[in-house]
Order: structure tokens, then sequence, then C-alpha cells
């Protein structure tokens, strides 16, 4: 059974977390503070940390440094509300694996632990989803449509995902909302039409389909 320390000072987002990653076989250690989650790495051996960024007193960038300078190469997901691209850039190159930004999905954040780490008898191979001239890049986030690469927001990113591991089916905007913006979003929100539009704007205005009264499709 795969060990992953969850470091994290919200109460209600740890939960939210812990709870579903335990409940897919996983065994899950919470704390929410810099200095305990030092003091675990190095009594115990974990395959996986989940680390906030915005802890109280050693936030999680001093964590993530300490733990590469102790030697420590366990591999790290980096969680914070502070969606920027110099904050993506400073976990990258503190030596985190992957880099997700609140509020965010738990089909997300468990599609990335198991690209981290496996299962028994699970292997994980899967680089890129595509459907017809769209190509999405899982590692680097980059889409590729009709032979033109774009970057995308992390959340196009996870949105395009989604509309990937579902091409073909419709999607209502409730699925949406619940899969890309997770626990935080506001089911009377037209934040989801903002993203289509943006995400037609980068793969062609034909790429997503709306289907009138129910939602919108993957062409």
């Amino acid at each position: 059974m795969s060990n992953i320390l969850v470091v994290e000072d919200s109460e209600r987002i740890a939960s939210f977390i812990v709870k579903g990653l335990q409940s897919h076989g996983y065994q899950v250690t919470y704390t929410p503070n810099g200095e305990d989650a030092l003091k675990l790495s190095a009594a115990a051996e974990f395959d996986l940390v989940i680390l906030d960024i915005g802890l109280p007193g050693i936030d999680g960038f001093a964590v993530l440094e300490q733990l590469r300078g102790s030697g420590n190469e366990v591999p790290v997901i980096v969680l914070t509300a502070r969606d920027s691209v110099d904050n993506t850039v400073a976990s990258f190159e503190g030596g985190a694996d992957d880099y997700m930004s609140k509020p965010f999905s738990f089909e997300e954040l468990l599609a990335r632990v198991r690209r981290r780490i496996s299962t028994p008898g699970e292997v994980v191979t899967e680089t890129t989803l595509s459907h017809k001239d769209i190509v999405l890049d899982l590692r680097t986030r980059r889409v590729s449509a009709a032979g033109i690469d774009h970057d995308l927001t992390a959340r196009e990113f996870t949105m395009l995902e989604f509309f990937l591991r579902h091409a073909g089916q419709v999607l209502s905007r409730e699925q949406i909302l619940s899969r890309v913006w997770g626990f935080d979003h506001d089911p009377g929100s037209n934040v989801v039409d903002v993203y289509i539009r943006y995400l037609r704007q980068k793969l062609g205005n034909d790429s997503i389909q709306t289907v009138r009264g129910m939602g919108y499709r993957l062409g």
C-alpha cells in the first residue's frame, strides 16, 4: 500500500484530500505544518508528498528546499492558491514534481497522484491524450491543435483533459464546474462559458460544441 504524506494547514481541504485518497486505497499521514512534515519525512519513508505552499511558520518552499537538500527524492505535488507563472517556476526549480492551483477537483489530484506512484500491478504509462487533431501533453501541459502548439493555464488544462477523457460525451456545466473547480465551485457561475471560449480560441471555434439545454461536447 502506497504511503502519502499530506501537508496542508486548511482542515477542510486536508479532510477533502485525505478522505478521497483513503477511499482509493492509499495510506495517508497528515500534518498541518512544515516543521512536523520535515520530522515525519525524516522518520518514515513516503511514496509521495502533497505539499501546500502557504503553510504557517516554515512555508512549503522551505520544506521542499530542506527535503531536497537532505537528499530526499520523494515525489512532491505542490498545492498553492498563488496561481502565477513565478510560483510555478519556483516550485519546479525547488524540486517539485508537479503543481496544482487551488481550488481543484479530487479527480484531477488523483490522476496526478497515480502518475507519480502506482498501486501493485498498475503501470502508469499515459503521457498524452488525443482526439482528432488535438493532442494534450500531460507532462508539459501544452496542447497541439492542427499542428499548432499552445500554452494552457491550469484551468484550461484541467478542462481540456476532462473533455478529452470523455470525448464525444455531453458534459453539463455542473459536471465541468465540479471537475475543474472542485470543492469551491459556484453552481451559479458563468465561468464555464468563459473558459469554453478561451479553449475555442486555441483549439478552433468548432472544437467544442454547445448542446442546447444540456452542456458541451468535444466534437
